[in-house]
């Protein structure tokens, strides 16, 4: 019996859970074409879901509708701006909802959502985005059913951020991080909705910055009457950071805004109410601090926010003869006196100004006061300020939980005050701004996380009207020392305006290691994710500066340069330099070019003059001119060079090899030739017999070089060994492939003990006529590991070719000189023929040939036929 009722409880709990997977699937679409009804019904806008799913599971016994991704996007005038977007929308209803009719209403009892951002924005006009609601003249249809219907019982969101911004009063506010959750019964009129919410907000008014991650929680009980539209504050509890505060009144929404009538107050009058503004960041915890004093925030907001109003509102900040002590800590801060108020009389926003009457605080015997007062807030703002006192920065950590690696020390005293209005400093018109008094900071010593320390012994600011005037600045870090001196333009406007920030600074200095200024990576983390490549520095756009400077010594890299002097230009994200020198690899070198990072990926331009520079060193010292000539490390001597040089840089501001343009124009002074030291020279000598490379004379060399593409192309040109004369031209990569051919005119007595036997059987006349023999050679292969080929074996047939002809022509010769005599001997008397000497080989060939045979024919007609004597010629009558 007992096994009968599992089975059949067990089929229930089956039938029930397999329900449970395919009643979705029936209603899905159902629900999905409810949703989109309501919304294509209601929205002005572009709005889009990618899915509609239905569980069961998430609420049993209630289901939930789930929408992915739905957003909302403005049509005209906020065209393609996004109003809502929410990573996902979750609908909560009871089951029987489901089994409604196609005609009936589904309601929902509660919804809740994740990683949302709604989007307020006002333009100029004052026309707000949110107002997306379809405009319908047409009377309401009692009888007609709403596709859905809200009777919500609770309801959550999760990592929200709300964006609000007034074009027209140039208002930005951001609330962050929101977290936020709710439970009543909206379906009645009249509830009480409990609430908490957690969030971080940000305000900037007109550029200026009024909170930044301020962190805000708030626990309330809202009574909400829906037919008022009217929230009134009850049980409540707030804080700003740490500093607690309740509230009082309500909010109600009326046809021309919203109307306000808030009081607010912190509960207590403790001084720890004061050090729960900071944030908790910067602060620690407040348990067992010893205050003395009070301090109290109150306030209120009453009237209508409209499109041209505010509520009037007044806040009063203050405090009285108060001091506080953290625990474990040596000194306190005393004799704080703070008397602040934000108040609007008017309504109009413009009219809100800001006393801060008093400021003052001792540490020690250091007392440091402060008062300003800002009007016209958000159209010509009026400034007036003071600062007055002294601080020691080693008392701070004393007095103070400030989270640091390594103690301050210094001095910082302050006598400025100020008076200047916003559209004075936006124009430059300094004539309307009042500045005066001095800052200066003494014995400041700081060291960071990476064990850099800072040494300022003296700085000393003074302000002008339109100038602050950095009179003094000397310092030292690591290895080095510099003395700033200089002026900033346009202080005010940099600061409060986002203006450019101009200015001329002189430096001079004995060292300058640049090491000492630069960052050490942080070494790479094993992980499996693939590294995000770094993004490439940027020269700041708001600088506009020049920076005149002298150093006796700066140290780069493994590079020791001496008496530098220049001019560095920051201006529109680029660095232009004049006229920097250096005295380096005993000789000099000029600089002159830019830096620039305003686009995509930095550039330079760069024209350089090297002066009596030694070559082995500048060619294997710098990365660079290895590259670009990597045999010249070879070289002992001196080197005159122009060189000009564009191209791309990397991220960590290193050329881009690959797209480096440029040519290079050097002679060579003085030199010897190191070739032991090249795997390449010895490769070429063991090729090339007669090369002795300590001989060859590189003095006065001129040579032309240019580089594009990742390659060096070099034009040839002529050097002189001994009397072979050499011809050298080709290129190579960056890569160190190379591509280079020599041509030798070479005198046949370097050709070797063969080549000199042959020529020792000439006479000394003959072998001064032989010809200079071309040798070619072909260099391919890499600068450490060469391919070398010649044609030496041409060479020497040419030489035999030579020796044969001169055989030959020598033969002939001889052979024509006997057979004239033989000629000239059997000639008759009388016979007046000329004998005419051939001059070329074929003619003496021809020549000899005739003669040979007419002689020969004379002789055989002398011998067998005896002529009689000839009769002499008659002469002419």
């Amino acid at each position: 019996m007992v096994k009968k009722i599992a089975l059949i409880i067990g089929g229930i709990l089956l039938l029930i859970t397999g329900s449970l997977f395919a009643i979705p699937y029936f209603f899905k679409d159902q629900i999905k074409a409810k949703i989109a009804q309501a919304i294509n019904e209601k929205v002005d806008a572009k709005v889009s879901f990618t899915d509609a799913d239905l569980s069961l599971f998430k609420s049993f016994p209630n289901a939930t509708v789930t929408l992915d991704s739905l957003v909302i996007i403005n049509k005209a005038p906020f065209e393609g701006d996004t109003l809502v977007s929410l990573g996902e929308l979750n609908l909560k209803m009871s089951i029987k909802e489901l089994f409604k009719e196609s005609n009936e209403a589904i309601n929902i009892q509660g919804l809740s959502s994740k990683n949302g951002l709604i989007n307020i924005i006002f333009n100029k006009d004052g026309l707000g985005n949110y107002d997306i609601a379809l405009k319908d003249d047409k009377p309401a249809d009692d009888k007609k059913s709403e596709p859905l219907s809200l009777k919500i019982q609770e309801y959550s969101i999760e990592n929200f951020q709300f964006r609000y911004t007034d074009q027209a009063s140039k208002i930005k506010m951001v609330i962050d991080s929101l977290n936020h959750e709710g439970t009543g019964d909206f379906a009645a009129s009249k509830l009480d909705l409990t609430t908490k919410s957690t969030a971080k907000i940000s305000l900037e008014m007109d550029k200026v910055n009024y909170m930044k991650n301020v962190a805000l929680t708030l626990d309330a009980v809202l009574g909400i009457d829906l037919d008022q539209s009217k929230y009134t504050f009850k049980e409540n509890k707030a804080l700003i950071n740490q500093l607690p505060l309740e509230f009082d009144g309500f909010i109600q929404l009326v046809e021309a805004g919203q109307e306000y009538d808030l009081k607010f107050k912190t509960p207590t009058s403790s001084f720890k109410n004061f050090l729960g503004l900071i944030p908790s960041a910067y602060s620690s915890s407040l348990d067992n601090v010893k205050t003395t004093g009070d301090f109290s925030v109150a306030g209120f907001a009453k009237g209508t926010y409209t499109d041209k109003t505010v509520p009037k509102f007044n806040i009063e900040i203050a405090s009285n003869n108060a001091s506080f002590q953290y625990p474990d800590l040596p000194k306190s801060v005393q004799n704080i006196v703070i008397d602040t108020k934000i108040i609007n009389e008017t309504g109009i926003l413009n009219d809100t100004y800001v006393n801060l009457d008093k400021l003052s605080f001792k540490i020690d015997q250091d007392v440091f006061n402060a008062k300003a007062n800002i009007k016209n807030v958000t159209q010509n703002a009026l400034v007036d300020a003071m600062l007055k006192g002294t601080i020691n920065l080693g008392n701070l950590s004393k007095a103070y939980p400030i989270k640091l690696d390594k103690p301050l020390s210094g001095i910082l005293k302050a006598d400025v005050e100020t008076k200047f209005d916003m559209e004075s400093v936006t124009n430059s018109q300094y004539q309307n701004i009042y500045n005066s008094g001095t800052m200066s900071l003494s014995g400041f010593k700081y060291t960071d996380e990476n064990g850099k320390a800072m040494n300022i012994s003296n700085a000393l600011v003074q302000f002008n009207p339109s100038q602050v005037n950095l009179k003094q600045f000397n310092a030292t870090t690591g290895k080095s020392d510099m003395s700033v001196t200089g002026i900033l333009e346009n202080f005010y406007g940099f600061i409060f305006k986002n203006q450019e920030l101009k200015g001329n600074f002189n430096l001079t200095s004995n060292q300058l290691a640049v090491s000492d200024f630069m960052t050490p990576e942080e070494p790479a983390k094993a992980t499996t994710e693939a590294a995000k490549p770094a993004d490439a520095m940027k020269i700041p756009a708001f600088l506009n500066c020049t920076l005149t400077a002298k150093a006796n010594t700066v140290l780069y890299d493994n590079l020791t340069l001496k008496d530098v002097s220049g001019k560095l230009i920051v201006k529109d994200e680029k660095v232009t330099m004049e006229n920097v020198k250096t005295s380096i690899f005993g000789g000099n070198i000029g600089l002159n070019g830019s830096v620039s990072t305003k686009g995509k990926t930095p550039v330079f331009d760069m024209n350089l003059g090297l002066t009596q520079v030694d070559i082995a060193q500048s060619f294997t010292q710098l990365d660079m001119l290895k590259k670009i000539a990597p045999i010249a490390g070879i070289i002992n001597g001196k080197l005159n060079s122009t060189i000009k040089l564009n191209g791309n840089l990397t991220d960590d501001m290193s050329p881009d090899l690959a797209t480096i343009t440029g040519d290079l124009l050097g002679q060579l002074l003085s030199t010897t030739i190191n070739s032991e030291k090249s795997t390449l020279l010895t490769a070429l000598t063991s090729n090339i017999k007669f090369l002795d490379m300590s001989k060859i004379n590189l003095n006065d060399l001129k040579a032309a070089i240019t580089f594009k593409d990742g390659k060096v192309n070099v034009r040839p040109f002529d050097i002189k060994y001994q009397d072979i004369k050499a011809t050298i031209g080709g290129s190579h990569g960056f890569d160190q492939s190379m591509n280079y051919s020599l041509k030798f005119d070479v005198p046949a007595k370097y050709l070797g003990t063969e080549a000199n036997a042959l020529i020792a059987k000439l006479t000394p006349v003959d072998a001064a006529k032989l010809e200079n023999i071309p040798i070619n050679a072909l260099m391919t292969g890499n600068f450490s590991n060469p391919k070398i080929s010649t044609d030496m074996k041409t060479a020497f047939t040419n030489l035999t070719n030579q020796l044969i002809q001169q055989q030959k022509a020598a033969l002939i010769s001889k052979g024509t000189s006997k057979l004239t005599d033989l000629i000239n001997k059997n000639k008759q008397p009388g016979d007046t023929t000329k004998t005419v000497i051939p001059t070329t080989k074929v003619e003496v060939q021809e020549k000899a040939k005739e003669e040979v045979k007419k002689q020969a024919s004379t002789l055989i007609k002398g011998l067998f036929n005896k002529k009689k004597p000839a009769e002499e010629p008659k002469p002419e009558e």
